[in-house]
């Protein structure tokens, strides 16, 4: 890094992706040139998580460097987010960073400052350039051009901070557009995960998704072209990942470990020494923000974001995993979407460690992805999705059904490394109940530490913090009765007899 010239970031999140499906990490069905490119010039992580899989809290946690449980509101889907948390972006700007972003921010929900007033949570948005997508379901925003405007505003020599939140791949799909538009064929697809069907609908899902993820990679490699072109490209952190796993059951919004392990890959060639390293250390989203005001010279005291919880990379930036002090990392969740009495969560908490993972159920008795009746809503409808449920009653397909909306126990615990798909729960298996019991006394204890509300018998706060869209309080009691429709993200064909 130049001396005294401060490092310029470029944050690009893909919406819905999960780990390991890049090119970069020897995956087949999906192209990923420029996460590929970054890898290769920096970081490559094999163990980055999301303290919560979905959106709004998941990008709450990346701009605030805190846990989702350490930010009221903004610990659950469709939330308000409290004045009082700043975020990254606040403080590179009140600090002489450029700031702005494209696509999504954080969301969604509603951000306000203290007198009422709208709060754009990362800084100006520049969404005015568009193009034609190459299908229906591709967003007309044109990212890469919208990141050249905001290039052309910042002042010279002016350090930037950029968000490119791609709405992609979030669904819907055009169905079989992979194929059609893509030109990927179904049969190419070597494995398909053994909790889905593996049938041609399926896998056209699959090829789908990849298809609306090398549509954002592409937007991508233009930024990167750009950046080198102007010759800013050695003096800026590049991050790439996803704010939370895919848009399929059993992964977006869950807390296995397709739901909360993102592909990620981190660049910035004046300041990574050996580049073109894997890392396997354990890394946090909290981690970015802290990052991010290392590199800025920010101190974090003095700025209203002391109380960060996560730590700076810059022990792995400079090949020093020995001083790297995180080895293991927090998940949880309580409420997403919509579709439960009374508006209640499903609240979870676990820790990843020594792969392994440990889960707490604290409401066994709800239903993890949402009421039957209700559509399970915190599932996204997709091909995937239709073709589960309609093996629910059929004795060879049901276990589908049970693995991705099947009510669960109240503690699981799975080795990750030869069981990654989390299908062989150990939880009351007598061998593992000591590395259990270190585990839950672990994670209880932590959560201690930072102020988790639900240890200390407050959990039911978050059921009771409103929806930031009024259309969704009291969903389930109105839609029950008639006096609501079915959201946009559910099929009516989802409904079921619980």
């Amino acid at each position: 890094m130049p001396p005294n010239k401060r490092p310029n970031i470029l944050f690009a999140l893909a919406d819905d992706a999960s780990y390991p499906f890049a090119s970069a990490y020897g995956c087949d069905w999906v192209n990923t040139p420029a996460f590929d490119s970054v890898a290769q010039n920096g970081l490559l992580f094999h163990r980055a998580y999301t303290p919560n899989a979905k959106c709004a809290p998941s990008r709450a946690a990346i701009l605030t460097g805190r846990n989702s449980w350490q930010l009221e509101e903004a610990a659950n889907h469709w939330c308000n987010f409290p004045h009082k948390y700043k975020s990254v972006t606040d403080t590179l700007t009140e600090n002489g960073y450029h700031v702005g972003y494209t696509g999504k921010g954080w969301g969604p929900g509603e951000a306000r400052h203290a007198d009422g007033s709208p709060r754009d949570v990362i800084g100006p948005a520049y969404q005015a350039r568009t193009l034609t997508p190459p299908t229906s379901c591709i967003s007309p925003c044109d990212y890469a051009a919208n990141f050249e405007d905001f290039l052309t505003d910042r002042n010279d020599e002016q350090p930037f901070f950029f968000w490119y939140g791609g709405n992609e791949p979030h669904r819907p799909y055009e169905y079989q557009s992979g194929s059609k538009v893509g030109k990927k064929r179904v049969e190419d697809l070597k494995t398909v995960p053994p909790f889905w069907p593996d049938d041609e609908r399926v896998r056209h899902d699959m090829i789908d998704h990849a298809f609306a993820l090398e549509y954002f990679d592409s937007h991508l490699s233009k930024m990167l072209a750009k950046l080198e072109a102007i010759g800013e490209l050695e003096n800026t952190i590049v991050v790439v990942t996803a704010d939370n796993g895919m848009p399929f059951p059993r992964i977006k919004g869950q807390a296995y470990d397709f739901a909360n392990r993102l592909p990620m890959a981190i660049s910035f060639p004046g300041g990574i020494k050996s580049p073109q390293r894997e890392v396997h250390d354990y890394l946090s989203f909290i981690d970015l923000a802290p990052t991010f005001l290392d590199y800025a010279g920010i101190d974090p005291s003095t700025t209203g974001m002391e109380s960060l919880t996560g730590h700076s990379l810059r022990p792995l930036f400079e090949n020093n995993a020995s001083d790297w002090p995180r080895d293991f990392v927090l998940i949880g969740k309580e409420r997403h979407d919509i579709g439960r009495p009374k508006d209640v969560g499903y609240p979870i908490r676990g820790i990843v460690e020594d792969d392994l993972l440990y889960i707490i159920n604290f409401e066994p008795d709800r239903w993890p992805a949402g009421n039957p009746e209700t559509g399970y809503p915190n599932c996204d409808t997709s091909p995937t999705k239709t073709t589960i449920l309609e093996g629910r009653n059929t004795p060879e397909r049901h276990h589908f059904w049970e693995w991705a909306f099947g009510k669960r126990v109240g503690e699981e615990l799975y080795h990750l490394s030869s069981d990654r798909n989390c299908l062989h729960n150990l939880a009351s298996d007598a061998d593992h109940e000591k590395v259990k019991k270190s585990l839950r006394t672990k994670l209880l204890d932590t959560l201690k530490t930072e102020g988790d509300p639900r240890m200390f018998g407050n959990g039911d706060t978050f059921d009771n913090y409103p929806y930031a869209d009024e259309r969704y309080q009291g969903f389930y009691e109105r839609y029950t009765t008639g006096q609501a429709q079915t959201p946009p993200w559910i099929s009516k064909s989802d409904i079921q007899t619980p």
